[in-house]
């Protein structure tokens, strides 16, 4: 099983024993992810990294069971994942997704959906960590812009106290100022609260600046890993240095 240090001595929070997902369109059977392996541990940051279409989000929706995998298997906290609850698993593993869902209400509506005793000096709070104003909590939703969508919407997630958070691809819809504010905030949860996460990117860059292990995905496949300079800089795999060079780096 691979893993960031062979000899760490925790056990993985979450564990992928070649996991396959095979897709039918029009009769014809299509791999999106073939025989993935890896361990991730808590307090991590990961990146999974490779170009559109490569399997990346796909990956991530079968580690809270939006979709399940058709072969291999996956366990969190050493407990296969078709062991839990859907619901009570989203709650602990967490996903962000690229392209917000807000339930059509108030910010503060949405946030207390997620737990309806919260005060208000909390919810006020956790606004203030996305870098949002309290004037936001009476607003509808609806006249957001997508990226005070996703700033909402990492909120209500971090309300739930997730054990992995799940980010597909968090800065796509944010300016530079508020993509310097998340990549913070994720390293503040991840160092301060021991928070595993695992973030999407199409990106290399932005794999830099969330550093941590770096997983390059190509066709489905994990190709390579390592820290993310380590990688970016000296790709070991032919199909890792045709990617990168391609992607600028």
């Amino acid at each position: 099983m691979t893993g960031p240090d062979s000899a760490e001595p925790q056990n993985p929070i979450l564990r992928a024993e070649n996991i396959s997902l095979e897709v039918i369109n029009g009769g014809t059977r299509k791999n999106i992810i073939t025989d993935f392996s890896f361990d991730f541990y808590r307090g991590k940051i990961y990146n999974i990294l490779g170009p559109s279409g490569a399997g990346k989000s796909s990956l991530l929706r079968l580690f809270n069971r939006l979709d399940e995998a058709t072969g291999g298997k996956i366990s969190f906290n050493g407990k296969e994942l078709n062991q839990y609850n859907p619901c009570r698993l989203r709650r602990r593993v967490g996903y962000l997704f690229q392209i917000p869902y807000m339930f059509p209400a108030t910010v503060k509506d949405n946030l207390l959906y997620v737990d309806p005793s919260l005060s208000d000096d909390t919810i006020v709070s956790m606004l203030l960590e996305v870098n949002l104003e309290p004037d936001y909590l009476a607003s509808n939703v609806e006249v957001l812009s997508v990226g005070e969508k996703q700033r909402v919407a990492m909120a209500r997630l971090l309300i739930m106290k997730p054990e992995i958070i799940l980010l597909d691809e968090p800065t796509s819809a944010l300016d530079e100022k508020n993509s310097s504010l998340l990549l913070k905030l994720v390293k503040n949860k991840v160092s301060g609260d021991g928070i595993t996460a695992i973030i999407v990117t199409h990106d290399s860059r932005q794999a830099l600046m969330f550093d941590g292990e770096t997983l390059l995905i190509i066709k489905g496949k994990l190709v390579e890993h390592g820290p993310a300079k380590q990688l970016i800089s000296h790709p070991k795999t032919e199909s890792g240095r045709s990617f990168l060079k391609g992607s600028g780096e």
